[in-house]
């Protein structure tokens, strides 16, 4: 017999306050598949997706989850399907449930997914319970089908971090994740969501700035070492 969810009391936070501030820099970008996505919309929500799960500091290739991808970009999951399998994901399990105790993972995923901190920590506790009962599989379950995160997310939306900002207050909440890193190394890493994400147009100004002069130089030297001998050797037939 399962242990029923331990009673907590619900503190007033910004996500549980109404909203009428004209939207902005801080409010959240929502992305949902309610309607049909084009391919770079699709795109946009996968990655999403993605930063909400894993946050900047896991965004790498090795993170991609190819397979749940292509469910979702066919239509054979839902989103919230989709933040399922990347939250029971091996790497995900890995990367948070094995580096952390019961109660900061608890609090990690309650940020996640249900898109708010913890109320206190009796909630916290509460939810530790449900994860050491029922695993990791039964706790996130248990998170994607409660009445907060359908009636917020349903099945088509993204989870995001609710109402950051209170017009009442000089400061809003911080985003749950802080700590992204953008050196080179990191950047080679992250996953590329479609294929002409690596490309760009091209720029003349940009090309002149930021061209190697000296292999520049050194095609230019071969291309026209190449296009003298195919004359020279063209003007030998003839003259033959």
């Amino acid at each position: 017999m399962a242990i029923p969810l331990l009673t907590y009391p619900s503190s007033s936070q910004n996500q549980r306050v109404s909203g009428y501030e004209i939207p902005g820099d801080e409010q959240p970008m929502i992305y949902s598949s309610d309607n049909l996505l084009s391919p770079s919309e699709m795109d946009d929500l996968i990655m999403a997706a993605y930063r909400q799960i894993f946050n900047e500091q896991q965004m790498t290739l090795s993170s991609r989850q190819v397979y749940l991808e292509s469910q979702l970009r066919s239509g054979q999951i839902t989103v919230r399907d989709f933040i399922q399998g990347l939250a029971t994901s091996d790497v995900f399990r890995t990367r948070n449930y094995d580096t952390n105790n019961n109660y900061r993972f608890a609090q990690m995923c309650v940020q996640r997914i249900l898109g708010r901190e913890v109320y206190n920590e009796r909630e916290k506790l509460s939810w530790s319970i449900v994860l050491a009962t029922k695993g990791l599989k039964g706790f996130i379950d248990d998170l994607l089908n409660s009445e907060e995160y359908i009636s917020n997310f349903g099945y088509d939306t993204v989870p995001f971090q609710r109402r950051r900002v209170l017009p009442q207050r000089t400061q809003g909440d911080l985003p749950f994740a802080r700590m992204a890193r953008y050196d080179e190394y990191y950047r080679d890493k992250l996953p590329k969501p479609s294929i002409y994400d690596q490309f760009a147009a091209f720029d003349w100004s940009t090309f002149v700035r930021e061209a190697n002069w000296n292999n520049v130089a050194g095609v230019i030297m071969l291309f026209v070492t190449i296009t003298l001998f195919t004359l020279l050797i063209g003007y030998g037939l003839n003259m033959g």
